[in-house]
């Protein structure tokens, strides 16, 4: 199955395109009559500081799984409290401090109990890592080892996908690690990471399990200004990328590879209507 999706759905500019008029009280109720999954990220945001981690509210779980049909998946970001190895610092002249809950069970394990309403709708579960430079982590052998200590007490009932910022960890060895261990990969377009399709061009043949391609923009400032914030419609097509990454995403189907495409509006400057070009070229 291919499923297209949003990387977050509260856009007031969405009206028009998504939206009615009367869907602000809940945009997700609406949006997910058009959409078969998205992407909550804002779980992601929980590290402020030692014995300061923010989980998802209960009534907010509630609230949106009660938004959307039984048929309905939700790729979620894992909170970064278990994802960053250090604190974030206000300036690289500050020195490093090792962030206590890195792969913390304690921690994953409270947002897994958390997300238990709403476990059926869960389709990916997402570990996003930063770059991870030799002071926070000293090789990929390092972390893929604390990465498999770790998965193997996980719930095997959930499906997990890794997100890697490090261009040098992606090769064979990265991607027959998610293999032996049933973990999904998810191709990050943007963010000054090595092209997807390039990626794809050199390990698609590696790739036997569900996949994420997550469409971002390199330069997220450059959009927002010119969108000003609002975002309907495309500001920087990218038609002959796009076109190429339509073709990927065709290629895993004939596969029988389930994937999710998440697209965010810093791509090309609307993300409903990237989906709409994408299912265009699939027609």
């Amino acid at each position: 199955m291919i499923r297209f999706g949003t990387c977050s759905w509260k856009y007031d500019s969405w009206q028009g395109i998504v939206y009615s008029h009367k869907a602000k009280t809940n945009y997700l109720l609406e949006y997910s009559q058009k959409y078969n999954t998205v992407e909550i990220d804002q779980w992601f945001w929980s590290l402020f500081g030692i014995d300061k981690v923010s989980l998802p509210l209960p009534h907010v779980i509630k609230e949106y799984n009660q938004s959307v049909p039984d048929d309905f998946k939700f790729t979620i970001k894992i909170p970064n409290s278990i994802t960053l190895t250090h604190f974030y610092r206000k300036n690289k002249n500050e020195d490093l401090n090792e962030n206590p809950y890195f792969l913390s069970h304690e921690i994953f394990d409270r947002f897994m109990e958390l997300l238990q309403p709403m476990h059926k709708k869960v389709g990916l579960l997402m570990f996003q890592f930063e770059y991870l430079n030799k002071k926070k982590m000293r090789s990929q052998d390092e972390f893929l080892a604390r990465l498999r200590n770790f998965i193997s007490r996980c719930n095997p009932h959930f499906c997990y996908a890794i997100e890697i910022r490090n261009p040098n960890y992606l090769n064979s060895k990265y991607f027959q690690f998610l293999n032996d261990h049933r973990l999904s990969h998810v191709f990050l377009q943007g963010y000054y990471m090595p092209s997807l399709i390039q990626m794809y061009s050199s390990y698609g043949s590696q790739i036997q399990d569900t996949v994420v391609i997550r469409l971002h923009g390199p330069d997220r400032g450059d959009i927002e200004e010119k969108s000003k914030g609002i975002w309907n419609k495309i500001i920087e097509p990218k038609d002959d990328e796009l076109s190429r990454i339509t073709k990927i995403i065709e290629e895993l189907n004939t596969r029988n590879i389930d994937v999710y495409v998440n697209v965010n509006n810093h791509y090309e400057g609307s993300a409903p209507l990237t989906i709409e070009r994408i299912k265009r070229q699939m027609e």
